[in-house]
C-alpha cells in the first residue's frame, strides 16, 4: 500500500505553518495566559481568513468538504505552535459532529455556515471527559446524556472553571439540564456520533502530541548548539546525541501510525479504534520523551518561565490524558491483540477492509 499525500494538501499545510510562525509567537501565547479569556479573537479571525475553520465543512454550507486525511496535516502544525484556542473543538469535532445530523436539522443548517466562516465557538462534552474545554467562550455546547446529543447555549448551562497544569488551557465542570427542545439526537443515532467524536478526539491529541513532541525536540536541540561545557557545544556530547536521537526515533516512528489512524476513521474501517488508540499511544510516547529529554539537555531551568519549553511541556501532559488516558487506550489494543490472535499476522497487515 503506498501512501501519499495530495500536493494541495502539502500546500495548504505549508501555508497555515508559516502562517503560525509569524501569528503565534512564544511571546504572545505568555500574553493570552495571563489575560481571563486566555483566547485571542484576531488570531483566531486571521486563522478563519485562512480557510481553517472550513475544513471540514460541506460545500453546501460555505466549507472546503475536506475530510480526517486533511486534518491529519493540520493537527501537528496546531501541536507545533501551541496554539491557544480550541480550533479543533469547533472546526473538526463539532463540525463532524453537526454534519452527521440529518440535511433538515434546523441546528446543522444554523451552525455549519457560521463554523466555516469562523463566527461560532462549539464546545464538544465528551462523557469520557470530565471538564469540557473552552466552555466560558463558546456561543453552543453540544453534550451527552444517555448517548443523546443535546445542544445548549452557554447561558442554558453551569460553569465551574478548573485549572490545568498547561496554563493556556480553560476548562469547565459543566451542569445542565436536559430537555426535548435540547435534544438533537436521539440515543440511537447519537451513540454513533460520540462514538465517532470519541474517534477523532483521539486522532486530534494524538498529532497535535506528534507537533509538541518536535517542538521541543528542536527546541532542546537548538539550546545544545548554544549551551557549553569544557568549552564545547554540549549537544557535541555523545550522550547528549543519544538522548535526543531516541526521541527522533520515537517521532518518527509514530507517524505512519498516526496517519494509517487517519485513513481508518475517514473511511470507517472497522477496528478503527485500535488504529487510534495506537495512534494516541505512540504520539503520547514520544511527546512525554521529548518533554523528559528536553528537561534533561535544559537543566531545572526548562520548568521555569523564561524558557519556551515549558510552554509545549505543560500541553503535552494536559494532552497525553485527554480523550481517553494512557489505560483507557492501552486496554482497547490489549483486547483486541489477545481477543483476536487469528487476525494478527503478515496476511492481515495491508487488508484495508479489515
Amino acid at each position: 500500500m503506498e501512501f501519499k499525500f495530495t500536493a494541495d494538501q502539502i500546500l495548504f499545510r505549508d501555508t497555515m505553518r508559516r502562517f503560525f510562525l509569524v501569528e503565534a509567537a512564544p511571546e504572545m501565547l505568555r500574553e493570552l495566559w495571563e489575560t481571563e479569556a486566555g483566547r485571542s479573537p484576531q488570531l483566531r479571525r486571521k486563522i478563519a481568513e485562512q480557510g481553517l475553520t472550513a475544513l471540514s465543512v460541506g460545500e453546501a454550507y460555505g466549507g472546503l468538504g475536506c475530510g480526517d486525511v486533511d486534518w491529519a496535516l493540520m493537527m501537528p502544525e496546531l501541536g507545533y505552535f501551541a496554539i491557544p484556542d480550541s480550533l479543533a473543538g469547533t472546526a473538526y469535532l463539532a463540525a463532524a459532529m453537526l454534519s452527521a445530523l440529518p440535511d433538515e436539522s434546523l441546528i446543522k443548517q444554523e451552525w455549519l455556515p457560521r463554523v466555516a466562516d469562523g463566527s461560532a465557538r462549539i464546545a464538544v462534552g465528551h462523557p469520557i471527559n470530565p471538564l469540557v474545554a473552552d466552555a466560558h467562550l463558546c456561543d453552543l455546547l453540544l453534550l451527552a446524556h444517555e448517548g443523546e446529543v443535546h445542544a445548549l447555549h452557554r447561558d442554558e448551562v453551569k460553569l465551574e472553571r478548573n485549572l490545568s497544569v498547561d496554563l493556556s488551557r480553560r476548562l469547565s465542570q459543566v451542569s445542565w439540564t436536559p430537555s426535548d427542545s435540547s435534544r438533537i439526537a436521539d440515543a440511537q443515532s447519537g451513540q454513533l456520533i460520540w462514538t465517532d467524536t470519541l474517534e477523532r478526539g483521539a486522532l486530534a491529541t494524538s498529532g497535535q502530541l506528534l507537533g509538541l513532541a518536535k517542538r521541543m525536540l528542536d527546541l532542546s536541540i537548538d539550546y545544545t548548539a548554544e549551551r557549553k561545557q569544557f568549552g564545547k557545544p554540549i549537544g557535541s556530547f555523545q550522550a547528549v546525541k543519544h538522548h535526543l536521537a531516541n526521541v527522533a526515533v520515537l517521532i518518527e516512528f509514530a507517524k505512519p501510525v498516526f496517519y494509517r489512524a487517519a485513513y481508518a476513521v475517514e473511511q470507517q474501517l472497522p477496528n478503527r479504534e485500535i488504529y487510534v488508540s495506537h495512534a494516541k499511544l505512540a504520539a503520547g510516547e514520544a511527546a512525554l520523551l521529548a518533554a523528559k529529554m528536553g528537561i534533561q539537555v535544559h537543566g531545572a531551568m526548562g520548568y521555569t518561565w523564561e524558557v519556551d519549553l515549558q510552554i509545549f511541556m505543560k500541553r503535552a501532559w494536559a494532552l497525553v490524558g485527554t480523550w481517553g488516558d494512557r489505560g483507557f487506550h492501552k486496554a482497547r489494543v490489549a483486547e483486541f491483540v489477545l481477543g483476536n490472535v487469528d487476525q494478527l499476522g503478515p496476511g492481515n497487515t495491508f487488508n484495508l477492509n479489515e
